[in-house]
Parts: C-alpha cells; sequence; structure tokens
C-alpha cells in the first residue's frame, strides 16, 4: 500500500475524546467516517483490521465443526410474528423496518427466527444432531444511546451462531465447547475475556453468559471473583432467585468474595431449551421416530464491538500524550511502514517490492514530507513496525522501531526480510 494513494492528510490530534481516545482518532484522521449516529463508514486500514478479525473467529468455529451459512439480512415481518417476538420488538423501538407495497420487512437484528426457518426441513433426524450453524453479518438496532463510537452503533458486523441439539444433555455439552472456543478466539484476538453471569432477559432459556473484557472505558459494571475467573452482571442480583440461580449454573456460593469492576461486553451465550422450537413448531424425529423439539443455543460476538476495543486496548502516548495506537501482531493488515530519505528513495522502492512479491504486507510512504512527520503518521495508522532509511543508516542497513514501546534496532535488508517473513507466519513480533 502506498500512502499516496490512501488519500490521507496530515491531521493534528486535538482535543482527543477523554474515554475513548483511539477511535476519536479513528475519526479525527478520517479512517471512520460517521454518517450519523451510530452509522459508519470504514477506510482501508480498519475495515482490513476487521477482516482479520473476522478470520480469526471463523478459523477455531471451523476447527471446532461449526458450519458457515449466510442468512438474509431483511426478513420479513411474517417470520417474526411467527416466534412471537415481533410486537415486543416494536414495542422496544429496537427493530428497523421496512414497509413497502409489496410486503412489510424488517432489518435483521438478530437471526433466531431466520436460522429456525434455515433447519426447518433440512434438520430432521436425531443422526443429522447436534449440528452448529454461523454467520457474520450486519445487524441493525434502533439503539438510543449510541455513547463509545464502534461499540454502540445503529448498525454492527456480528457473528452470531446458533446449535441444534436433541435433549438438554447435548446443548450443554454444546454450550460448554462453544464458549471453550470463544475463549480461544479472544486470546488470539490479544483481549482478556471472563464469563460473566448474565440474565437472560428476552433471549429465555436456561443458561446465559456475557463474555466481558475488564477495561475502564467499560458501560457494564460487574462483580468478579479474580481467584476463579467467574463473574456476574450486577443485574442478576435482581433475579428474585438471584442466590439459588448463581449457586446452581455457576458455582458462586458467596456474592461477597466478588469485587467490582468496569467491563465491556464482547459477546453473550444463551442456552435457550426449546424455547424458539416450540414457538416455531419446528422438530425431529428421534430414535423412537417420535417427534420432538429441538434445544437449541445461541451465541453472538460483536465484530465491530471488538475492532473498537482493540484499538482502545492498544493506544501509545509519548509523554503521556495519546499519538496513536499499535495494532497487534495476530491481526494488523500490515507489519511494516517504510520511510527513506530522497537519498534512498531507489532502495525503499526496491525492499518495498520484494516484500510485497512475498506477500508481506507493508505501507511505503511515498510522499512528501519530513521523516518525524512520517513517524507520526504510522503511529496514527496503528502499523507495529516502522523502517527507517536515513541520514543515520547506513549503506544496506535498516532502523525499525516497534511503536507499541519504542524499542529500536538496526538490520541488514536481508535480515529484515527475513523478519518480516517470519512474522508473517508465526504472528510474533521482531526480538529487540
Amino acid at each position: 500500500m502506498r500512502v499516496s494513494k490512501m488519500g490521507m492528510k496530515n491531521v493534528k490530534l486535538s482535543n482527543l475524546d477523554e474515554m475513548y481516545p483511539a477511535q476519536d482518532i479513528l475519526m479525527q484522521t478520517y479512517q471512520v467516517k460517521q454518517y450519523g449516529s451510530g452509522v459508519y463508514a470504514y477506510d482501508n486500514i480498519p475495515l482490513k483490521l476487521q477482516d482479520n478479525i473476522e478470520e480469526v473467529i471463523k478459523k477455531h468455529f471451523n476447527r471446532a465443526d461449526c458450519i458457515e451459512v449466510q442468512m438474509p439480512i431483511i426478513q420479513q415481518e411474517e417470520m417474526w410474528k411467527r416466534s412471537g417476538r415481533f410486537e415486543k420488538y416494536i414495542e422496544e423501538g429496537v427493530m428497523m423496518q421496512s414497509i413497502t407495497d409489496k410486503g412489510n420487512y424488517c432489518l435483521a437484528p438478530t437471526a433466531e427466527e431466520a436460522i429456525i426457518t434455515f433447519a426447518e426441513n433440512r434438520v430432521t433426524s436425531h443422526k443429522q444432531l447436534p449440528v452448529v450453524f454461523y454467520q457474520i453479518s450486519p445487524k441493525f438496532r434502533n439503539e438510543i444511546r449510541n455513547r463509545g463510537y464502534l461499540l454502540r452503533g445503529k448498525e454492527f458486523l456480528m457473528f452470531d451462531l446458533y446449535s441444534f441439539d436433541k435433549d438438554e444433555t447435548g446443548m450443554m455439552e454444546t454450550y460448554k465447547k462453544i464458549k471453550e472456543t470463544y475463549f480461544k478466539v479472544f486470546q488470539e484476538l490479544g483481549l482478556d475475556v471472563v464469563s460473566v453471569a448474565a440474565d437472560n432477559g428476552s433471549m429465555g432459556g436456561k443458561n446465559s453468559e456475557e463474555m466481558m473484557a475488564i477495561s475502564p472505558i467499560g458501560e457494564d459494571t460487574i462483580l468478579f471473583d479474580e481467584e476463579t475467573k467467574q463473574g456476574l452482571n450486577v443485574e442478576v442480583l435482581e433475579k428474585e432467585n438471584a442466590e439459588e440461580y448463581l449457586r446452581e449454573q455457576y458455582g458462586i456460593n458467596d456474592v461477597k468474595k466478588l469485587k467490582e469492576r468496569k467491563a465491556v461486553e464482547l459477546g453473550h451465550i444463551f442456552a435457550l431449551g426449546t424455547k424458539y422450537s416450540d414457538s416455531m413448531d419446528i422438530k425431529y424425529i428421534d430414535d423412537a421416530n417420535n417427534s420432538k423439539p429441538f434445544y437449541m443455543g445461541c451465541y453472538g460476538i460483536g465484530v465491530s464491538r471488538v475492532l473498537g476495543l482493540i484499538y482502545e486496548n492498544n493506544i501509545i502516548k509519548e509523554n503521556d500524550k495519546v499519538v496513536g495506537f499499535s495494532m497487534p501482531i495476530s491481526v494488523t493488515p500490515y507489519y511494516l511502514y517504510l520511510i527513506s530519505n530522497d537519498q534512498k528513495k531507489e532502495q525503499a522502492e526496491k525492499l518495498y517490492n520484494e516484500l510485497q512479491e512475498k506477500d508481506v504486507n507493508i505501507i511505503i510512504d511515498d510522499v512528501k514530507g519530513s521523516i518525524g512527520e512520517k513517524i507520526r503518521n504510522a503511529k496514527i495508522l496503528g502499523i507495529p513496525y516502522i523502517a527507517i532509511m536515513g541520514n543515520n543508516t547506513e549503506e544496506g542497513f535498516v532502523e525499525i522501531e516497534r511503536t507499541k514501546d519504542g524499542a529500536k534496532k538496526t538490520l541488514t535488508v536481508e535480515n529484515l526480510i527475513e523478519q518480516m517473513e517470519k512474522m508473517k507466519q508465526t504472528k510474533k513480533d521482531i526480538e529487540m
């Protein structure tokens, strides 16, 4: 990628949002364009970062024998009336509708109804169970409070997964397997996540847990046991049978041991039971040739919310001032930001082309400007490494800087190419 093709402008950061400085940087530098409250467009780097987050999610759930599918975004209201949820979503003002002379539709806020309709007449026998479908697609909710930029939008990208089992035991086995996969995903994304006992709310069902990242920017308050890594949303304490529910479902016997923390919800998992298969009358044939309702689970990850939190978690500061961020190697769209002076422009172009041929994603700053300005832009874009070919580097050598901690090292051009290829393969930092 060439900076000259990016349409990037030199913007001096000012008056950054104290709560969400990283996302404010995206807005001020036009990497994210806000069209209205909760409605955004992404430039190349945040878009590619989101693509990489998706690939991490898909990799782990594919390994868990989950099947990727794609549901329609625009859905007939009759399908929602069939489940009995249409009026509730309308009353709450969450659902966005499209009223036409060819029928009435809604923009999908979630996909339980669609996936059940998809599975109907497709999954019909106990021999096919368990089966797990997932998708990554836009969702639409008329959020009243659009705080936190990408953390809460009217349109957002969501991973949602739905499991079908023949009984409660199978449902809970699947629940455990999917929950374990969640932690594998978040570990690779570099996010420290805890499972938090939660209220099932309008989703209904048996178990419900939120996947929370402890963070000072969180708008949720959780109670958290640092030893067991188990937590609960304070909303659960409002349940009539809260103590019994926590003891039986999550093994929490003493709420007083838990400490209060702020956290960001990144995902939610539900063991639904037969609620939706009963309401929509979808069944399978068991081994005794009887018709039985499916036991379902549903699971979600807010992909655009994960994107926003990754930016906020990877801020870099100089003299206590936020100057940008440094993306994790596991998901960064570009590994290296290449800078040169005019005298070494040809050498930089040669290095850029060699790395391009090896499919190592890098950015070359080929526009006029000082070395200092270009370094500042590299940090604003969140590139994890900067390579400088300037007055202080000898012929055939490159100085590299790791943006997350300022560590520097001088390498030969050949060694840099080797290190970049290794980084691409292993997703690990260079030893500085």
